[in-house]
């Protein structure tokens, strides 16, 4: 009996009208599957459509331009009768083949820009009326259930693949040291005994779980788990404009603090753990997600993850480990746990402003609350630091600075807020002899006075009549600055922090 694939075969439509040109089976390239058949080419890109073998008749699209070590490969349908289908329903493969980076918004805006032509438009009623075939009547919705609920771990590749990607590597055995990450461990401690927990804990609008926790020999370790819609993940690079890449090139400072406290993947906390009563605090942490857009781009830690803990792979995760210390010389009895979650704040960017002498006032907005704010200049100075405070002889370090004394009124808390230069302060350069040899302008270091390399976070001085005296310092310069552009920057804590009780 024919299959359906023969059967279009045989109607000897022009494939090259839908993107579906016939071409040469062994013409693969680095990332097409070990045991592909290939069914057609798009006729750019190198883009083709394949059936793999072990996977009966479904239809992936492989896509050898998309973005070093990302997603390659995606399955498009069941099987080929699906497929055609799906082709009916969108006059070409060239919507099927990007759907898997796109929201329905954008497939249905492609379509609409991309009605069939005439010839194209007639090679799409040839395979109608002879296949009998009906077009499928949610392709969207189609394409991205099955690749929401497929496992990509599943699709052989070549040995060029994995040189091409760098992933030959096998998924790491699970287990969890006090002294490690989910990148290994250093030293030679026994790994933790794991406790099973799968505990859900319900922050506002937000579901955590602990799925276990680790008995190490210096103390517990406890893994969070936070589910983050997969429909979140894809709208977001649209919602700020974001590359395929993720590259974030020619952003503004403030920008990249926006796109970064909205990132529904960078979810940062600040957990502690009660015990027996006894309160224990986190000595390290670290954490990872999983996206699942981009599955194949994922690293071997994210895949041992969601493996062990059977994780859904068609939705987002954070995941935070966090190591906790034994007040006591002996590992306890866990009798009952429990655990603090706190969010770290987030920075959101302030006004810029400049100042230049003392007595200046500046009329701010605090850009959350809409509050009025004013700043006072008490102190504006340059200066210049003495050379003790640089000990590498072989590097010659940026020294003048402007430094400023203010107050703000009404006043914030001293951790709500900082000031700092808008401009990146001068690298430090290599010392030379000879005047005439080029100087390294590279990244030798860095280099902080107060705050950061650049630029200084407030510091309060003392008590002022109108608040406390703050300082900031300007980045760091070979030469005195002539004028500073200075940036508020506040931080806000999204939720407030809960108590949950595992055991």
């Amino acid at each position: 009996m024919e299959t359906i694939y023969q059967e279009y075969l045989k109607l000897n439509i022009d494939g090259s009208l839908i993107g579906l040109e016939r071409g040469a089976d062994e013409n693969n390239y680095f990332c097409t599957p070990e045991g592909a058949g290939i069914i057609g080419w798009a006729g750019v890109d190198g883009i083709h459509f394949c059936f793999v073998r072990g996977f009966g008749e479904m239809v992936f699209a492989v896509s050898p331009m998309n973005a070093p070590g990302g997603s390659y490969v995606h399955p498009l349908a069941r099987d080929f009768k699906d497929f055609l289908r799906l082709l009916l329903a969108c006059g070409h493969t060239a919507a099927l083949e990007q759907a898997w980076c796109w929201e329905q918004e954008q497939f249905d805006e492609f379509l609409r820009k991309n009605a069939p032509a005439d010839e194209q438009s007639a090679a799409l009623h040839i395979l109608r009326e002879k296949m009998s075939l009906t077009p499928m009547a949610q392709p969207f919705a189609y394409i991205k259930a099955l690749q929401d609920g497929f496992d990509y771990r599943t699709i052989p590749y070549t040995e060029d693949y994995y040189d091409a990607v760098h992933a030959d590597s096998p998924i790491p055995e699970w287990k969890v040291y006090f002294d490690g990450s989910f990148w290994g461990h250093h030293g030679r401690e026994r790994a933790g005994t794991e406790i099973s927990l799968n505990r859900q804990i319900a922050w506002e609008d937000e579901v955590w779980t602990v799925p276990a926790i680790y008995a190490c020999g210096k103390g517990l370790i406890v893994d969070f788990c936070l589910q983050v819609p997969a429909e979140r993940i894809r709208a977001f690079p649209e919602q700020w404009n974001l590359s395929a890449d993720g590259g974030g090139a020619g952003l503004t400072v403030e920008r990249r603090m926006r796109i970064d406290a909205e990132n529904p993947l960078a979810v940062n906390i600040n957990p502690t753990v009660v015990l027996n009563g006894a309160e224990l605090s986190s000595s390290h942490g670290c954490g990872l997600c999983w996206n699942p857009c981009l599955p194949e781009g994922n690293g071997l830690e994210a895949w041992s993850v969601m493996r062990h803990y059977g994780l859904d792979l068609g939705q987002g995760y954070v995941v935070w480990r966090g190591a906790f210390p034994w007040k006591t010389k002996r590992r306890p009895q866990i009798k009952t746990l429990g655990v603090r979650l706190a969010r770290e704040p987030v920075s959101i960017p302030g006004p810029r402003f400049r100042v230049s002498l003392p007595g200046a006032q500046m009329a701010l907005i605090h850009p959350s609350t809409g509050e009025s704010l004013l700043l006072t200049v008490r102190e504006y100075e340059r200066r210049e630091l003495s050379a003790e405070h640089f000990n590498d002889p072989d590097l010659e370090f940026p020294r003048h600075l402007i430094m400023m004394s203010y107050t703000l009124s009404p006043d914030l808390p001293d951790q709500a807020f900082t000031v700092e230069d808008c401009a990146p302060g001068d690298r430090p350069r290599q010392k030379h002899t000879d005047p005439r040899a080029p100087q390294a302008t590279g990244d030798v270091c860095c280099i902080g006075i107060i705050g950061s390399a650049d630029a200084a976070a407030a510091i309060v001085l003392g008590n002022g009549n109108q608040g406390k005296l703050r300082a900031a310092c300007s980045a760091l310069h070979f030469e005195p600055a002539k004028d500073v552009e200075w940036r508020m920057i506040f931080y806000e804590k999204t939720r407030r922090d809960i108590m949950a009780e595992l055991l």
